[in-house]
Formats: C-alpha cells, sequence, structure tokens
C-alpha cells in the first residue's frame, strides 16, 4: 500500500499530537483543557511541515527529470536542424526528417515511462520507509489507549518506545531533505585544508561506545602524522559518520574495523576496511542508489535510513571524487575515496625547514 503525501502527514501528525498529550498527561498540574490545546497545536504544526516537506521532497524529484527530458528533446531538434543544412534529395530529407523526428518520439514516450516508473519507485520506497516508524508509534499509541495508559510504569515505557520511533522518523526526514539539497546543488562545499586523521579520530569517538557494544576494536593504520586534505570539512565529517557506522553495523562481534590512509603527491585515500558478511558482486554496483539494501530483512533487523551510502556517494562528487568498494563475500569489505592533499599548516612547514 502506497500512501499520500497527505495521508503520511496526517497519520504522523496524528501520532505526534497523541504522543504529546500523553506526555503532558503525565503532570497533574495540567487540565483537560490544556491537553486540548496542546493537541490542537502540535497537530497543526505538525501536519503543515511534514506534508511541505514531503511535497517538496516529491516534486523536487519530478521537476529534475522533466528538465533532463528537455534537454533531451532540445538536443534531438538541434541535430535535425543540423541535418537540413546539408544538400539532399528533397524526398530522401523529407523522410530523414520523418524518421528523426519519429526517433525523437520514441526518446520522450520513453523518458516518459523511466520518468513514471522513478515516480512510482520514489513514492513507494519513501512510503516504505516512513511507515515503519510511523506504525511502531501508532501501536504504542493505541496500546496506550486501550487502557495501558493507567499503569504509570507501562506508561512512561510506551511513550518512550513511541518517542525512539518519532526519533528515528526525524533522522530520516533529515536524511532525505540532506540528500535532496545535494542532488540539486543547494549544499554549497566549502573547501579548505584540514588535518584528516584528526577529524576521523572526533568521528571514532563518537562510535566508541557502540562498538564495544559488539566488542568491535576501531583502529587506525600508521596514525603518526597528520592527513592533510583540501575539502569540506562538514561534509566529509558526514562521509566519514556514515562509513565508519557502516562498517560497525555490518561487522561481526569481536572483529575490528580498520582506517588506514594513502598518500600520494596530489591526493589522500582513505580506506575504511570492516569484517562483515560482505557484498556479493552483483550488488556493488547499486548499494549507493537510495534505499538499496542488499539484504533486505537483514536491513531492518540492523536498522539506518538506507541512504547513508547515497549522501556519501554525493558529497565525494561535489569534490569531484567518487566512493569505491571491494568487497568478498563472507569476509568483509572496504569502502574508499579519493580527496586532494591540502597545504601542511605552519608548524609541519617550520619543521620542514629545519630539516
Amino acid at each position: 500500500m502506497v500512501y499520500s503525501s497527505r495521508g503520511l502527514a496526517l497519520l504522523l501528525a496524528l501520532c505526534i499530537a497523541l504522543v504529546t498529550s500523553l506526555f503532558l498527561s503525565l503532570f497533574k498540574s495540567v487540565n483537560f483543557n490544556v491537553l486540548l490545546v496542546a493537541f490542537g497545536i502540535s497537530f497543526s504544526v505538525s501536519y503543515l511541515l511534514i506534508f511541505v516537506v514531503l511535497e517538496f521532497l516529491i516534486f523536487r524529484e519530478l521537476a529534475k527529470l522533466y528538465k533532463l527530458m528537455a534537454k533531451l528533446k532540445k538536443k534531438e531538434l538541434s541535430k535535425i536542424d543540423k541535418q537540413k543544412e546539408v544538400p539532399l534529395n528533397p524526398l530522401k530529407t523529407i523522410n530523414e526528417d520523418i524518421y528523426s523526428f519519429a526517433e525523437l518520439k520514441q526518446k520522450e514516450i520513453d523518458e516518459l515511462k523511466k520518468l513514471e516508473a522513478f515516480r512510482r519507485e520514489f513514492i513507494a520506497d519513501v512510503s516504505h520507509e516512513l511507515k515503519t516508524p510511523i506504525f511502531a508509534a501508532q501501536g504504542f499509541v493505541h496500546t496506550l489507549l486501550d487502557g495501558a495508559v493507567n499503569d504509570k510504569n507501562v506508561r512512561t515505557k510506551f511513550l518512550k518506545k513511541a518517542a525512539k520511533s518519532l526519533d528515528g522518523l526525524d533522522i530520516l526526514v533529515q536524511d532525505l531533505l540532506t540528500l535532496s539539497h545535494l542532488e540539486t546543488g543547494q549544499i554549497k562545499m566549502h573547501f579548505e585544508s584540514f588535518d584528516l586523521l584528526k577529524l576521523t579520530e572526533e568521528v571514532m569517538e563518537q562510535f566508541e561506545e557502540k562498538a564495544e557494544k559488539k566488542d568491535i576494536k576501531l583502529k587506525i593504520e600508521d596514525s603518526g602524522h597528520k592527513v592533510m586534505v583540501y575539502a569540506d570539512w562538514q561534509r566529509i565529517n558526514q562521509v566519514m559518520t556514515n562509513l565508519i557506522s557502516n562498517a560497525i553495523k555490518h561487522s561481526e562481534e569481536g572483529s575490528e574495523v580498520v582506517i588506514n590512509f594513502e598518500s600520494s603527491k596530489k591526493s589522500v585515500t582513505t580506506k575504511i576496511q570492516d569484517s562483515g558478511e560482505g557484498i556479493p558482486a552483483e550488488h556493488q554496483a547499486r548499494i549507493f542508489e537510495r534505499f538499496y539494501r542488499v539484504d533486505k530483512s537483514r536491513s531492518r533487523v540492523k536498522g539506518g535510513t538506507g541512504l547513508g551510502l547515497a549522501i556519501v556517494k554525493h558529497i565525494l562528487e561535489g569534490h569531484n571524487s567518487k566512493p569505491e568498494v571491494e568487497s568478498i563475500p563472507g569476509k568483509g569489505s572496504t569502502f574508499s575515496f579519493k580527496l586532494p592533499r591540502g597545504k601542511p599548516d605552519s608548524a609541519e612547514l617550520s619543521e620542514a625547514q629545519k630539516n
């Protein structure tokens, strides 16, 4: 079942309003009128924001494809005009014009079919990803409404679970917005020289607790010197966060995630190696597509929005680079990307001059 933007927004806004009202009901000083007002405000604001976000995401994608189709049409028409400039037999000219026009129309039909298929797939993907946290929050809320709200311990437990589901939904919407902004060029890169090793160490600190729960060791090879690159610090931080998180998620318990840097005269290659289940060869070309999952059932258990690698791809394309993957099923995967080398800082220059 595929939800419309209006239906999804209505359902989600109702869940958020119910959770908000139930949370406020925990306080004895809050009476029924206040709860009613809070429900109304929460529902209205949530519905408006979510509806705008969904409409923006869907129609932005459609507009982009229509623009590509217009460029194709213009290009094909210019070919027809060039053919007319060449002196040919009149009947042959008419025949070639008809053939070129028919070919153009066939390409337009093919593009429209692709556009329709893309539209259906995009809406189905978004609906499928959104309904998981929505249904979870909805289930907890209905359980409370069916009488569990009278038990304080159960009420608090279920409200926390509903809140966690809505937090997951918020992450998904944020990832969708980020991806949409990257694809349309609304996010501009701010290039500077910085130490990629230091950035990586900061990212790894954020995942120490997550790694410890699975007894996974996070390791940086050859970390005795700075690794200067010229890139957008914030976006590369996002790339490293997504890749390291992905490596931990798919690694086996008791294994390790290894990061290393290979420097050449002009570039630095970063590699993140895990010891997980690996990726079959037939899937490797598609893992950077949004919502693409190699094993849908296992991916659901491990969590994630299905957008992390797509975001990595678009950020690196903004750096005139691309992500690459080498993987052997059953042994693990290595994700890598290149960035141009950055200028050494003043301390490094002084040390180099001394030597």
